[in-house]
């Protein structure tokens, strides 16, 4: 099996490289690109050294099986066509084909049968918010159908990619020693704030990120549901957070709940907070799993719930997820 991964250099072609070393896939060559700004570089893959080729209009994708793609919207929707002319199937972890009805938009945890209908050999990798939160939903989903959804972000630097984690680092030690801190990344200062804005807004006062939300959850579970979203950015290095609100078709118990999470592949339920045990980005960061906690009945709905919910997004809501497709497929 050749797989290539297309941006190893960045925050989440990192990753791809931690992840395939770490998973016993049958990977007899593996393959980087980048742009001309990493290609040269080298990386380590099972003790081996291998460079970052420049990303061009040839023939390289020739042989190639899967190509684990994360170089942005722009770069996928350029590239799509060279890397898929040959049978390489691409799984794109950019916006760029998410909501195409010819790309199957996939969490394996969900719908994984809809990988195996890709007639354009593109599949797409949802936004990293809609991720954890529909791994949760699907089991409350099983339950009962989920009519609407409440739910607030709270998303880390990590999200808006290295460059972005840099400058959180830098901003602490800016203030740290009295400086003025540069602000390149986000709207504003990060550092000791918060920041209810990320992507652009949309005609409605919603953010691109929010209406993600509310687009991908419905085609991802083939559903009428309906989500509303605020999207924060808060100054945590990785792993987002997020709050949920739901209501489903018929009232449901705490404990049903409780053992679907407890029961459902992808989920570790942390869940008592009398002891102090719920999900955050501290002990999370680095993991696999969506881990949910905080689960109550909601006082201002007959039939609704609410939960907490954390998970590593350049893990599972970026490059385990895409892995994770792959081998789906395998």
């Amino acid at each position: 099996m050749k797989i290539a991964i297309v941006g190893a250099s960045g925050a989440v072609g990192q990753e791809f490289l931690k992840i395939l070393g770490e998973r016993p896939l049958p990977i007899d060559e593996l393959v980087l690109f980048g742009s001309e700004r990493s290609a040269g570089r080298k990386y380590m893959f099972r003790g081996r050294e291998i460079e970052v080729r420049l990303l061009q209009h040839n023939d390289d994708f020739r042989g190639i099986d899967f190509a684990l793609v994360s170089a942005g919207a722009s770069t996928s929707r350029e590239y799509a066509e060279t890397i898929t002319r040959h049978g390489t199937l691409m799984i794109d972890n950019s916006s760029a084909f998410r909501m195409d009805a010819d790309v199957p938009l996939v969490v394996p945890e969900v719908n994984p049968d809809d990988a195996r209908q890709a007639p354009r050999r593109i599949i797409a990798n949802p936004n990293c918010t809609t991720i954890q939160m529909v791994v949760a939903l699907q089991a409350v989903e099983r339950l009962s159908h989920i009519r609407r959804v409440h739910v607030a972000s709270y998303q880390s630097a990590s999200g808006a990619g290295a460059a972005a984690m840099a400058e959180l680092e830098r901003q602490h030690a800016q203030l740290a020693a009295g400086e003025e801190p540069a602000v390149e990344k986000f709207a504003f200062q990060l550092a000791y704030n918060v920041i209810p804005h990320i992507d652009l807004f949309t005609d409605n006062d919603y953010t691109k990120e929010e209406m993600k939300m509310f687009n991908e959850t419905r085609k991802i579970m083939h559903s009428d549901i309906r989500v509303s979203a605020t999207c924060v950015r808060v100054p945590v290095m990785r792993a987002h957070s997020e709050s949920v609100w739901l209501e489903t078709e018929r009232p449901l118990s705490v404990g049903e709940v409780r053992a679907a999470f407890a029961s459902a592949p992808g989920i570790v339920l942390m869940d008592e907070p009398a002891d102090k045990v719920y999900p955050m980005p501290l002990f999370v960061a680095g993991h696999d799993p969506v881990y949910v906690g905080r689960i109550r009945k909601d006082l201002a709905c007959d039939n609704g719930l609410t939960f907490w919910c954390v998970s590593d997004q350049i893990r599972k809501g970026a490059a385990l997820n895409a892995v994770q497709i792959m081998e789906t497929l395998l």
